[in-house]
């Protein structure tokens, strides 16, 4: 793998080693929040399966397979909860004035969904007259590039995991003939684990206190492929990439939690046969859990090392 090109860069175990993708960062460092924009070279399929309890979401429902749109120009993740969603506006209003959409009117119309988290009590200044996600969704978007990276950045900036800072993790895998990564906005309810999570540890002491909002939910994330999948393949590799956080995490899609993961090809929408799909909704899972461990504890430590190299 080392010496193999993809999309005319060497892999690096991050997302954009999924060819024809490139992700971008912004933060504001007040307000502790940020966003992250997933811009592809031409327009991709997407779909998304939505888990927590508290989802802030854009333009879900026009990812399902029955309905008309075919293609996606963009995707937003963003820290702020609901007005993190005026980030997929600037987007949207961007590359539209970029000549990018679809052509159903005398502007062209991007399709571009998006997924919040709740960042809003960690501790960042929020007494803004204008969120700041609107501006950081037009920096983020003319920041995207090759490779991407993890840590504390874009949606993930101000994000808090259980004890933990949380993060942004970006990994990737090629096996099988296929590329698979995944990008992951670690704001969750429940504790990260470098490991197995243990089977007591759902009786973490905040779900005794919690009586509403946590000040920390939600994990939301993308995986990607480059094989040729369907709408409806994609949701199911979505599907199955959700088992990843479970492996990280613990508890996982509560009430408090807003949890969505993205599945995008940027392949032909030709399809795959039913064996080659559970290998790459397997790959997905995989991938996300090493993204969730890498948002949080980065590549340090042998437990983790270990971890990343069980997952």
């Amino acid at each position: 793998m080392a010496d193999e090109q993809l999309d005319g860069f060497a892999p690096v175990d991050c997302f954009t080693d999924v060819p024809g993708l490139g992700v971008g960062h912004a933060e504001d460092r007040s307000a502790l929040t940020g966003v992250t924009v997933i811009l592809p070279d031409a327009p991709m399929t997407m779909a998304v399966d939505v888990r927590g309890g508290g989802p802030a979401t854009r333009e879900t429902d026009a990812l399902a397979p029955h309905t008309l749109v075919e293609r996606v120009h963009a995707l937003v993740l963003s820290g702020g909860s609901m007005f993190g969603l005026a980030a997929a506006d600037a987007v949207a209003v961007t590359l539209s004035q970029s000549g990018i959409g679809l052509a159903a009117g005398p502007l062209p119309i991007p399709v571009v969904p998006a997924a919040c988290l709740f960042d809003m009590a960690n501790g960042g200044d929020k007494t803004w007259v204008e969120p700041p996600h609107r501006a950081l969704g037009r920096t983020a978007l003319a920041a995207c590039a090759r490779p991407d990276s993890s840590g504390a950045a874009g949606a993930g900036f101000g994000a808090i995991a259980g004890s933990r800072p949380g993060g942004i993790g970006s990994v990737s895998v090629r096996a099988h003939g296929f590329t698979v990564g995944a990008l992951v906005a670690v704001n969750s309810f429940g504790e990260v684990y470098p490991g197995a999570p243990p089977e007591d540890a759902v009786a973490l002491p905040k779900l005794a206190r919690s009586g509403g909002l946590s000040a920390q939910s939600t994990c939301i994330g993308a995986v990607a492929t480059d094989a040729p999948l369907t709408r409806a393949q994609a949701q199911r590799v979505a599907m199955m990439a959700h088992d990843g956080l479970a492996r990280a995490i613990r508890p996982i899609h509560t009430p408090f939690d807003g949890d969505a993961i993205f599945a995008i090809s940027t392949g032909p929408a030709t399809g795959v046969d039913a064996v080659a799909l559970a290998i790459i909704g397997t790959l997905a899972a995989d991938c996300v859990a090493r993204a969730v461990r890498r948002a949080v504890f980065g590549n340090q430590g042998a437990a983790v090392a270990a971890a990343d190299a069980a997952a």
